[in-house]
């Protein structure tokens, strides 16, 4: 009896108005369209392990019949015989992507707060002008921020990627959502204490919204390391982006389409696993960034 309670104690309880088949349709549903979206990750790790020889075949075989790493061998080759080492580029970027996230969380959070604790002439038509920017596209950005950068001065310097990429609309957005569900008495008691605005934002209101700063670094890392905007701003060989090293050999012709699908499972391989081990959190603020107190 003592193996059966511990064995229901483990399965959590279904609820009083949904059956044994309903569970098994919504599992089964879940499962088919789990496996339908991990289809593509699938076919690009079986790309990069395929042989020249089934990489063009027809028709194409999703499942690779004789797995080989001669893909990456050729990659490192490729990458050794570079005249700029590749650590290089992945020192740019690096550089760029944790300076442009740490800028945007820093920045995102100090605006964030006052608009969503304070009222001041503006802030409604501020946080409007937040919410309009989310429909806006880079590439509709792209000529406004070039003549901005030329006219600081910053063309072909890591400023000039890392800078814009502390407004992001969307890590302002999340954040003013979340921190408008912190209750008002919480931190009216932190004032009574004595406490300043700064260290309200950064001792009791930074770590209740840790969720929503840790979807905006995700968000942030996935686009500073995938994105090519340091080609857009960058010209000298020595600081540009890895994603711009590896685009050259995606652009070498078949000889060179073995080493084009590393590339690709390459540069997927770090945005995944920083998404499934935070996974979490994000979902959690997706959940909540609407709800209002």
């Amino acid at each position: 009896m003592s193996v059966f309670r511990a064995i229901r104690s483990i399965i959590p309880r279904r609820p009083a108005n949904r059956s044994l088949f309903g569970d098994a349709m919504i599992f089964s549903f879940l499962a088919l369209f789990a496996a339908f979206t991990a289809l593509p990750l699938m076919y690009i790790v079986s790309s990069a392990l395929k042989p020249l020889d089934e990489l063009f075949r027809y028709p194409p075989r999703f499942i690779v019949v004789n797995p080989t790493l001669t893909n990456f061998t050729d990659l490192f080759q490729l990458l050794s015989n570079s005249w700029v080492p590749f650590s290089r580029y992945v020192f740019n970027t690096m550089f760029i992507t944790l300076g442009g996230t740490a800028g945007l969380v820093l920045f995102a959070s100090m605006a964030a707060y006052p608009l969503a604790k304070h009222k001041f002439p503006g802030s409604r038509s501020l946080f409007t002008i937040v919410v309009l920017a989310l429909m806006f596209s880079p590439h509709v950005t792209a000529i406004p921020n070039f003549m901005i950068m030329s006219l600081f001065g910053w063309i072909d310097s890591y400023a000039a990627v890392i800078v814009p990429a502390f407004a992001l609309p969307l890590g302002m957005y999340l954040m003013t959502q979340f921190m408008s569900q912190i209750p008002p008495a919480l931190l009216e008691a932190a004032k009574i204490d004595g406490a300043s605005e700064y260290r309200i934002l950064w001792k009791i209101v930074m770590p209740l919204v840790r969720p929503a700063w840790l979807t905006v670094i995700i968000f942030s890392f996935q686009s500073l390391w995938s994105g090519n905007s340091a080609s857009t701003y960058i010209f000298s060989e020595e600081k540009k982006s890895m994603d711009y090293a590896l685009s050259q050999i995606l652009m070498g012709g078949i000889a060179r389409s073995g080493a084009a699908a590393a590339v690709t499972l390459l540069m997927m391989i770090v945005p995944i696993t920083i998404f499934i081990m935070t996974q979490r959190k994000i979902l959690q603020t997706m959940s909540t960034s609407g709800l209002k107190e």
